[in-house]
């Protein structure tokens, strides 16, 4: 499966349509969206669309600047899916995730992402590989060290080294962009606002 993947993208209407034109051109399976698809829930017109056109999967969730309503509409309106606490298997991939954040507009508690996190993850527990995609990164990790005001998630950190996913997608730290670590076995990509194209 080849994915495309990004975030922080804060309704950038351009920056969008390059990377429908890149999904497009890399044939990606699915592109996945990392949150902060708006600036403080305006411009949300443009973003999903161009990957609707283009006929492809999209699995997206919210950052820290819309709210979960927002990511509903908006998935809703483009036939794709809001992965907010939620699961779903494509092939034999598991993807599993949790929006917002420890910080900014719409705050999540640590406790709150971990169980989000625990709650998708029992529906996918028995798929080969297992994809989590959230918007802010974990504690501890080197993407942390990238700002002095987003601090990473501790329930984040429990729940990566609980549930073992084979990759954790995330953005939030636009400073750490396209950043890779591991945390145990699980590859840690901050995927950003230019996006990655991963291979599984």
């Amino acid at each position: 499966m080849k994915i495309l993947a990004f975030g922080d993208i804060h309704g950038d209407i351009k920056q969008a349509q390059k990377l429908a034109e890149k999904a497009e051109n890399e044939n990606v399976d699915l592109v996945i969206i990392c949150g902060d698809i708006t600036y403080g829930e305006m411009s949300v017109s443009g973003i999903v669309g161009p990957f609707a056109k283009k006929k492809k999967k999209v699995i997206l969730i919210p950052g820290n600047h819309e709210t979960i309503a927002t990511a509903d509409f908006l998935a809703e309106l483009y036939g794709a899916t809001n992965l907010h606490g939620y699961s779903i298997k494509y092939r034999d991939i598991g993807f599993f995730g949790a929006g917002g954040a420890n910080i900014g507009l719409f705050q999540l508690s640590e406790n709150e992402i971990y169980g989000l996190l625990k709650k998708g993850f029992e529906g996918i527990k028995d798929s080969k590989k297992k994809i989590m995609i959230t918007h802010v990164h974990p504690e501890g990790t080197l993407m942390e060290k990238f700002s002095d005001i987003f601090e990473g998630s501790r329930g984040l950190r429990k729940a990566v080294e609980s549930f073992k996913p084979d990759f954790l997608l995330c953005s939030h730290v636009h400073e750490a962009e396209g950043l890779e670590e591991k945390i145990g076995k699980t590859r840690v990509i901050n995927v950003g606002k230019k996006g990655k194209i991963i291979e599984i």
